[in-house]
């Protein structure tokens, strides 16, 4: 006969975070079209779905609806930020640190700055430092390094340790040319750059080919030869206007030299919000940022705009009426 199966005991499990259902006369999940009268529907920190608020509220009959007046974007991605910044909408960073230890505050890569000006200071303490810090932190995914030298074989150095333990580099054009970096072995998808200069046709094709990302600060003046030629671009926060800021400043540069190029303002939402997401390898997998997805970390802003042309409204530079971070408002005008 069977033997007899001894009942397990009933452990104790959390109750499942409830359905809460952001809705507003607007949408714009940024991997989708925008949703007219649509909605953003969470649980906790992720996305449950994103679509016509009337479809969401059938299918969440129980859940509690937030309604906001305006517009609701997928959450401002910062490149690269040195100090903390209060700029609205943004939601994620590459926050450049001293010491790891420092709290993050804030979802995205704590990037540890090597600062050593010669081969001889690196490998006596410098080196050795950073090794430390990166194996003992506690989540490895979320750190990278800054590179904040000037000498080719520490840059070189720096490049090997973050293949060997997987870590994102970010480097500033102005201390190494595309060229230089290329041969040290930092460029590729692992990569972004800072890039407060204008680059000739040759770094930009080098770095496209690299799949580096460019993170403009301030806006260059090549920006709109960066994303015709297909760069991918993303903006850094250097203001209380935030990567928002400077996608409106490339917009009314580009409109002040009489040119009208299809798609722009698209283009510079995205680079405001998916673009930064993949300087800092976020765009992909659960609890991806950058847009409005399910399993998507539920990180948006709302914006008090409307109009036929949602990304020109935007562009405007419109109030920011809230800021949520992983399901959690963080900030209201």
């Amino acid at each position: 006969m069977p033997s007899a199966k001894r009942a397990r005991p009933m452990m104790g499990r959390r109750a499942p975070a409830p359905v809460v259902i952001h809705s507003a006369p607007l949408v714009l999940p940024m991997c989708a079209d925008p949703v007219r009268d649509g909605a953003v529907a969470t649980r906790g920190e992720r996305v449950l779905s994103v679509g016509p608020r009337a479809d969401l509220l059938s299918a969440h009959p129980a859940a509690e609806e937030v309604r906001w007046r305006g517009m609701i974007v997928a959450g401002l991605v910062d490149a690269c930020s040195a100090v903390p910044s209060a700029a609205p909408g943004v939601t994620a960073r590459a926050r450049v640190v001293s010491d790891l230890a420092d709290p993050a505050g804030f979802p995205g890569i704590s990037y540890v700055a090597v600062t050593s000006e010669s081969e001889q200071e690196w490998e006596d303490s410098e080196r050795d430092a950073v090794i430390t810090a990166i194996r003992e932190v506690d989540r490895p995914c979320a750190v990278g390094i800054a590179v904040h030298t000037r000498d080719p074989l520490v840059l070189e150095d720096v490049s090997v340790l973050a293949r060997t333990f997987g870590l994102r580099l970010l480097v500033d054009l102005d201390r190494h040319s595309p060229a230089a970096l290329d041969e040290a072995g930092a460029l590729g998808p692992l990569c972004h750059v800072v890039c407060a200069r204008p680059l000739d046709p040759g770094e930009r094709k080098l770095l496209r080919l690299r799949r580096t990302v460019v993170a403009l600060c301030p806006a260059a003046e090549d920006a709109l030869a960066l994303l015709e030629e297909g760069n991918v671009v993303a903006f850094c926060d250097t203001g209380p206007s935030g990567p928002l800021g400077l996608a409106a400043a490339v917009r009314r540069h580009v409109r002040g030299r009489g040119l009208r190029p299809r798609g722009l303002d698209r283009r510079l939402v995205e680079a405001a919000t998916l673009g930064g997401a993949r300087a800092l390898g976020l765009d992909r997998g659960r609890g991806r940022i950058g847009a409005l997805a399910p399993g998507a970390r539920a990180d948006f802003a709302v914006y008090d705009a409307r109009g036929r042309y949602p990304y020109s409204a935007l562009l405007a530079e419109p109030p920011c009426l809230g800021t949520v971070v992983g399901g959690a408002l963080a900030a209201s005008a």
